[in-house]
């Protein structure tokens, strides 16, 4: 089946995307991803919309970026997809693990724009999810933590088993952030035919949550 994957720069969206190529009859032709009315972020988790499209280069898979506005977010995700079909796309690959209020908004959207949704990570356990992400050999970051649930140390730090253990002693954290509690960006692994060096970083302060803004990157090959 001829897919977009659902992007958002994250470990679950770069998970399920690879899943669903390895086990599934998905053959990727390219990234969905919203951004904002300005086009500067990524409308969801707020990475920036050119990582993003440094992401894409990377792993060498095309990125469609459309603006909107909370308000007319559905209008536009449809739109979106309605203008994939034209490319032949049959089917969507999403990264939600258990939330049903999102999932069954994907079911509703896709149905009503008659793609078939893909959801490679549903109902999976946590630790094995977040296992299989670091053993599979992807690399990445947190960018993006709740400041109610998770402090500033946080920010910056890899994806990996010390991360996992550390966040696995904080019972009131998913594991997986999957009420979004931390996002994160991956700049390297399996799918990517580069990698993305991070340069310098900067921890900023929000109203409800904390971000580390990647500031300098670059796109360079894999050693």
């Amino acid at each position: 089946m001829k897919s977009f994957i659902s992007w958002s720069g994250g470990k679950d969206a770069c998970l399920s995307y690879y899943k669903a190529v390895k086990n599934e009859d998905v053959e990727a032709l390219c990234f969905l991803n919203m951004v904002s009315e300005d086009g500067k972020k990524s409308r969801t988790h707020g990475i920036s919309s050119a990582l993003l499209r440094a992401q894409a280069e990377a792993i060498d898979l095309p990125i469609f970026q459309n603006k909107t506005t909370w308000n007319n977010y559905e209008t536009e995700f449809k739109k979106t997809v309605l203008s994939l079909k034209q490319k032949d796309v049959v089917s969507g690959v999403f990264g939600d693990i258990d939330l049903d209020e999102h999932r069954q908004w994907v079911e509703r959207v896709c149905r009503e724009t008659g793609v078939s949704p893909i959801f490679p990570l549903w109902q999976r356990e946590r630790e094995e999810l977040l296992s299989e992400f670091i053993g599979a050999g992807f690399e990445a970051i947190v960018v993006a933590v709740k400041k109610d649930v998770l402090g500033p140390e946080w920010l910056g730090r890899k994806i990996d088993k010390s991360f996992m253990r550390d966040l696995k002693k904080m019972e009131s954290v998913d594991l997986c952030g999957e009420a979004g509690e931390y996002h994160t960006f991956v700049y390297n692994g399996p799918l990517f035919n580069k990698r993305i060096k991070i340069k310098s970083t900067d921890k900023q302060k929000g109203e409800k949550s904390n971000f580390l803004k990647i500031l300098d990157y670059e796109i360079i090959d894999k050693n």
